[in-house]
């Protein structure tokens, strides 16, 4: 079969939900759901829209949680899908129907729980949870004058892990049992574990696609 060249709107192909703590200016916290993040030994890069409240957050006290979501956590994640922590809410934003929170522990019916080491809380529901270093960062497609920094990429050192121990494998200290982890995905704004669609539907699927386009193109 032959090969169709397309032009989708945006590149979700498939990454961990992960809902990310940072500290607002007030220092209430903020939790912002995202999937644009890719791990390498004890570092991660997340890709986080400019604009958004836990980008300001992340520039101004570089620090943040990196809670991953697992599959029994769908309602939660879609309560959070479509809120902001900026005031007012980006056009952008408000045009694809997001709303300001200002407590979205509560909005999500989430525990906080503090960190270990200072700074922004952790998700208590997620079962894993990393505490974080915002060491870096960069202003992504520097190659369109009108887009650069639209989008920027932090690197973050991870300080903390915390795993509660119904994942850990038995008889390791510091090792996680892969049939035991069940993280959620998320694939085309879609909520995926284990290779299957999740039952519950994603809010973001609600969102017409190309509406993505103005940003990233």
């Amino acid at each position: 079969m032959p090969h169709t060249t397309i032009s989708p709107s945006q590149l979700f192909w498939g990454n961990m939900v992960v809902l990310m703590t940072t500290e607002n200016p007030d220092g209430s916290p903020n939790i912002s759901p995202m999937s644009s993040a890719w791990w390498f030994a004890h570092r991660s890069v997340l890709g986080v829209l400019a604009m958004s409240q836990t980008a300001q957050n992340m520039l101004r006290n570089k620090k943040c949680v990196l809670n991953l979501a697992s599959q029994d956590m769908t309602s939660s994640v879609n309560l959070l899908a479509r809120t902001t922590g900026v005031s007012p809410v980006p056009d952008f934003k408000a045009a694809m129907g997001y709303v300001c929170v200002k407590d979205k522990f509560e909005h999500a019916k989430l525990t906080l729980q503090e960190s270990a080491i200072g700074g922004p809380p952790r998700v208590k529901e997620c079962k894993v949870q990393m505490e974080c270093e915002v060491v870096a960062w960069t202003e992504m497609m520097a190659d369109l004058p009108d887009k650069k920094g639209v989008m920027l990429s932090f690197e973050v050192k991870i300080l903390k892990t915390h795993v509660l121990d119904e994942i850990r494998l038995e008889g390791y200290e510091n090792r996680i049992d892969a049939d035991k982890w069940h993280p959620m995905y998320h694939v085309f704004s879609q909520y995926y574990g284990g290779g299957e669609k999740l039952t519950e539907t994603s809010e973001l699927a609600k969102i017409d696609p190309e509406m993505y386009r103005a940003v990233v193109e």
